[in-house]
């Protein structure tokens, strides 16, 4: 009987556990994931929380309840990948043979990568919400915070969710102004990007958005480190921004097992074909989500259509046929904006976001680089979606790569 390791039973990898379920005979075939967590977290929902707009119950599920029952799920942490002799060590004494290695352990925030960052003022005057104990100690902290100066900062790309940074500041306009208290907030945007975001057409779009709501864009700003008691972050150039509450997106990485295995860059995340997620060292290693060195989004949406194509990928690879390169690097985002609204964006590799219609071309119903109601009801119903659909391995009929009918072609003054 042949092997497959799963790494990771985090989004990717129950995806593709789910889709490996139905489509390989596993009379031959034995599957086994890892994971050291017994919790899947919907990733999603952290954005809202501090806000009290959404609870920890819809976020957090038990991770066994989405693994299929034929597939044999490990609660440990990996110790080692050794490449070399196809085999994985694991923390409690197991070494686990394989003939295909997946790799789904996605990434993680690091605060204390940056100096000053994670030190006695963390969860007290700095903050994050991109984990789940982040977001509900941020939460607590907006309850009975009485204004001043909050900046959001980004300290190094790539991190997941791009957008979540600026959908954090466009929530707290809104939630400032329902408290009436926002003529008492200053909003800072403190990026490395040279605008909003990193696709001109899209940047204008959220650069002007975020302009409307009297949010400040401090942009390239390369933060060298925090100094937690003079309440300020500087830059490499020295420039520096105060605050009275900073809300990091710290340094995301992948995980240090990817690394020290020498499937990684310095951020620990590995090296594949952008278009097939085959490991550039090893012919049996795939790695796929976050945990991936791709240049796109680290976003659900990306893990949904990549896996969508990787599936029949992959069983054409283990019966001997070369792998097609099909992925685009497709990936949409729902960026909510406040106020019930939202914008939608969808992209790839070589194609930045444009105005127009999706998913169906001239109809929509959700409307590209437009503030609209119905981007924020998808947004929402997306985590409906994510559980019932997506982590069960169930196919939404949509085109895995991106399509270009029903939308724009438009120019950046």
């Amino acid at each position: 009987m042949k092997k497959i390791v799963i790494l990771g039973a985090g989004t990717a990898g129950t995806m593709v556990a789910n889709r490996f379920s139905k489509m390989l005979d596993l009379n031959q075939w034995q599957v086994t994931l890892v994971d050291e967590d017994p919790i899947h977290y919907y990733q999603a929902g952290y954005i809202f929380m501090p806000f009290g707009m959404q609870d920890e119950k819809g976020i957090v599920k038990p991770k066994k309840k989405y693994i299929p029952s034929s597939m044999n799920l490990v609660q440990a942490t990996i110790k080692s990948i050794e490449p070399e002799n196809n085999r994985v060590s694991l923390d409690n004494g197991t070494t686990l043979d394989y003939d295909y290695l997946i790799v789904a352990t996605g990434c993680d925030i690091y605060p204390e990568e940056t100096p000053g960052l994670a030190e006695h003022e963390w969860g007290k005057s700095i903050h994050t919400f991109y984990n789940l104990e982040g977001a509900k100690k941020l939460q607590q902290k907006l309850q009975t915070w009485q204004g001043g100066r909050l900046v959001v900062n980004v300290v190094e790309n790539p991190i997941k969710c791009p957008v979540a940074p600026m959908e954090f500041l466009m929530l707290a306009d809104y939630w400032f102004t329902k408290r009436g208290m926002r003529d008492k907030v200053e909003l800072v945007y403190a990026t490395p990007l040279p605008g909003a975001f990193t696709k001109p057409i899209a940047s204008k779009m959220i650069g002007d958005l975020l302009d409307k709501k009297n949010i400040k864009v401090e942009s390239e700003f390369y933060v060298e480190r925090a100094e937690p008691d003079a309440k300020k972050i500087v830059s490499y150039d020295e420039r520096e921004v105060d605050y009275d509450l900073l809300v990091s997106i710290p340094v995301n990485k992948g995980a240090d097992v990817v690394g020290e295995a020498g499937l990684g860059d310095d951020l620990n995340f590995a090296y594949v074909n952008k278009h097939t997620f085959l490991s550039d060292k090893f012919d049996n290693i795939f790695v796929l989500g976050d945990a991936a060195n791709v240049p796109t989004s680290k976003a659900g949406s990306v893990a949904h259509y990549s896996i969508d194509l990787f599936g029949e990928n992959f069983e054409r690879y283990i019966n001997g046929k070369e792998l097609v390169p099909e992925f685009d690097g497709h990936a949409n985002c729902f960026v909510e904006s406040g106020y019930g609204k939202g914008v939608l964006i969808d992209f790839n590799y070589e194609q930045q976001p444009l105005p127009g219609t999706f998913p169906i071309p001239g109809i929509g119903p959700f409307q590209l680089l437009k503030n609209t109601r119905i981007n924020h009801l998808g947004k929402l119903s997306f985590q409906w979606m994510y559980w019932n659909i997506l982590m069960r391995g169930l196919h939404i009929p949509l085109p895995a790569n991106m399509v270009m009918a029903g939308k724009k072609q438009v120019t950046v003054n």
